[in-house]
């Protein structure tokens, strides 16, 4: 019973800890996601509007703009899943904290039993 409990513990711990670093992980590409985005869009828009409207269909120009248009989206899911993620693993990890708290008097008690 014993060995279970701290193995149920080790399992929280480390999936808080696995989930709370996605998290970071994702938080920290979103810096180097958003200077991407402003490399592209200040690619984008150096060209002149004619330039731009006269963009054929499939083309460079267009895939730039598509891209731009994906970003802001893309940046958000990388934002709030990466929040969802932190959020998840410090859960986890206070669940994990809640069982060992619950767990304590329990085993006190037969610690205290078996000294009788």
């Amino acid at each position: 019973m014993k060995t279970m409990m701290m193995g149920m513990m080790a399992v929280f711990m480390i999936a808080g800890i696995i989930f709370a670093g996605i998290g970071i992980q994702m938080h920290q590409r979103v810096t180097v996601e958003e200077a991407k985005f402003h490399v592209l869009q200040s690619e984008y828009f150096i060209q002149s509007k004619e330039i731009r409207d006269a963009a054929e269909t499939g083309s460079e120009l267009n895939s730039q703009l598509v891209q731009i248009q994906n970003y802001p989206s893309e940046l958000l899911r990388l934002k709030l899943v990466g929040v969802g993620n932190i959020l998840t693993g410090i859960f986890v990890l206070l669940f994990g904290i809640l069982i060992a708290l619950i767990m304590m008097p329990v085993r006190l008690g037969k610690i205290i039993k078996e000294n009788k």
